[in-house]
């Protein structure tokens, strides 16, 4: 049994996420997760919300709340929305903890003490109509690398490259739209990310694994124009992670907080503290190499956007702060998901967001077309044909009518119970040989994080019952020869439980009631095919299960079309 720490990219505490985030960080993970836990590996998966910085604290004005409420709140509704899609966090934490405030500013001061820490006294845009020194996500203007309008003032959306405000080419403030902006003097702790850019890149560099699309953005960042930058990590801001405490090793830095992007990543390991202290678990054995952690195998799920801040950022703070904690070990990173010819759009209300998702199917509906599809290589699109055409033959025609017509089939002829009589042959013995190959495949590519080619895997299984039950026939068969027919339809059901066995980690709560149908809590992996296929054994008692998946309609498939198409430009 191996040791395996799972993270996911944590979603920001402002507004429900769209389905693109949820593909490219939280469901992947969970995935992952849910595969490993099946084949008997402990595992420790972990996620949060991301509560600080200027967005929480306009998003709770806006609300006419104070933002540590708002934050609760939202956290609430984020929890609740995750446990809807059936995510399998260990814990589900919060960025604004006890713990994740104690520990951001014990690795300032550790940092501080490696010498990797300044003050720099800076030019700072200060937006005279908002009455606030702006942070650097909330100026935009035109990118002075690839000319993009859009450009944010810490980094290039369209080209990636980091950026600072003074950059920007006529910048405008995103709360006001304000021009009226004035550099004005203010200090700030900056981390030397220059003094670390060679051990980053080496430690990069031994990363042959990682997918290219994580190693090309970090790579691209260390050395892209003048190479890694030193990084500030304060901001002007009210909420937050206080820069100035008890013990700091600086002066004048009340009224400060801490980055937002410097906190964040350190919620991974305070998510843990947190997951310890409400269960008594012991987080030092999962993130401190000298308490155990040596035999972990860390991996991150992320969408593209978040990469340069965990190969560099984050990883520079944990190299810096030279204490044995654990660095990552895999890096998987996901495109864009597209929304029907566009982007995904909370303001122009465009796509379909987590909540609205969970109103209109059930979740794993949204689980399997999501994976299926994921964004892997390239950007994805959803399209509603699509999700239409794959819900109803993979879910409705392949697995859930192999479901019911074997359950249907068996209590009409044989009851509710798995029959006896006549013997496995041929047919049975290449259907086995296929699953065999198949399952196989299937988890090499789960191994790989490869979700898409595990989904084609995992449907190519599905598929081969379905067609060894269309030749075999037995509701033919069982007018001749019902023995026979007993035995196709004895190995049929003990698929049923295979099935859900497998099929677990992408459609959760459908191998739940395969199983309840099935009438057994016998989750055992199916490394032995053959073996498996007598689970149930002669007289083990089931019932038929509810229909899994009903098929969308296409008066459903217009109607949602319709209804979150959004106002378009």
């Amino acid at each position: 049994m191996a040791r395996h720490l799972i993270t996911s990219a944590i979603p920001y505490i402002n507004g429900i996420k769209h389905l693109g985030n949820l593909v490219g960080s939280q469901l992947p993970a969970d995935l992952y997760a849910r595969y490993l836990r099946a084949r008997g590996h402990e595992v420790l998966f972990l996620c949060a919300t991301d509560e600080h910085g200027t967005p929480a604290e306009l998003a709770a004005a806006k609300a006419g709340k104070p933002v540590a409420d708002y934050c609760a709140e939202m956290h609430a509704v984020q929890a609740e929305i995750a446990r809807g899609f059936d995510l399998s966090f260990d814990h589900f934490g919060r960025s604004s903890s006890a713990e994740n405030r104690a520990l951001t500013q014990s690795f300032a001061k550790r940092l501080a003490d490696q010498g990797l820490i300044r003050e720099v006294v800076e030019k700072q845009m200060y937006s005279v109509v908002d009455g606030r020194f702006l942070p650097d996500r909330y100026i935009e203007g035109t990118c002075p690398n690839c000319g993009f309008e859009s450009a944010r003032g810490d980094q290039c959306d369209n080209c990636t490259k980091q950026l600072d405000p003074v950059d920007l080419i006529n910048p405008r403030s995103t709360v006001s739209g304000s021009t009226e902006l004035e550099l004005r003097d203010t200090k700030h702790l900056y981390l030397r990310q220059s003094e670390m850019k060679g051990a980053l890149s080496e430690w990069i560099e031994s990363k042959a694994d990682w997918p290219i699309l994580t190693t090309s953005i970090a790579k691209k960042w260390l050395n892209d124009g003048d190479g890694l930058q030193d990084r500030g990590i304060t901001r002007d801001l009210k909420w937050g992670v206080p820069a100035q405490f008890e013990g700091a090793p600086w002066a004048g830095m009340e009224g400060k907080v801490f980055y937002v992007w410097f906190d964040a990543p350190i919620e991974y390991i305070a998510c843990a503290q947190e997951w310890a202290a409400a269960t008594g678990g012991d987080w030092e054995r999962w993130w401190r190499t000298d308490k155990g952690a040596e035999d972990v195998t860390y991996t991150q799920f992320m969408g593209k956007d978040n990469v340069p801040f965990h190969t560099l950022s984050f990883p520079a703070t944990i190299l810096g702060s030279d204490e044995p904690w654990k660095l990552v070990d895999y890096i998987k990173s996901f495109n864009y998901l597209n929304y029907d010819g566009g982007q995904f759009s909370t303001s122009r209300g465009r796509g379909v967001f987590m909540d609205q998702a969970l109103g209109l199917l059930p979740a794993d509906y949204w689980r399997w077309w999501l994976l299926s599809h994921a964004p892997e290589s390239s950007d994805a699109e959803f399209t509603w044909e699509n999700f239409q055409q794959s819900a109803n033959k993979d879910l409705a025609d392949v697995l859930g009518n192999l479901v019911s017509r074997v359950t249907k089939f068996c209590r009409s002829k044989f009851g509710e119970v798995v029959p006896e009589g006549g013997d496995w042959g041929v047919a049975e013995d290449a259907l086995i040989a296929e699953i065999e190959g198949r399952l196989r495949a299937y988890e090499g590519f789960m191994e790989a994080m490869e979700v898409r080619k595990a989904a084609i895997e995992l449907r190519s299984i599905w598929v081969a019952g379905n067609e060894y039950l269309q030749a075999a026939a037995p509701w033919t068969v069982v007018k001749t020869d019902p023995a026979q027919a007993a035995a196709q339809i004895r190995l049929a059901l003990n698929l049923i439980r295979i099935y859900a066995v497998i099929s677990q980690p992408f459609i959760p709560a459908a191998a739940a009631s395969m199983m309840a149908g099935m009438k057994t809590d016998d989750w055992t992996w199916p490394t032995d095919v053959r073996a498996a296929l007598g689970a149930l054994p002669v007289g083990h008692v089931f019932e038929v299960p509810e229909v899994l998946f009903r098929k969308i309609t296409d008066e459903e498939r217009v109607d949602w079309a319709a209804r979150f198409a959004g106002v378009r430009d």
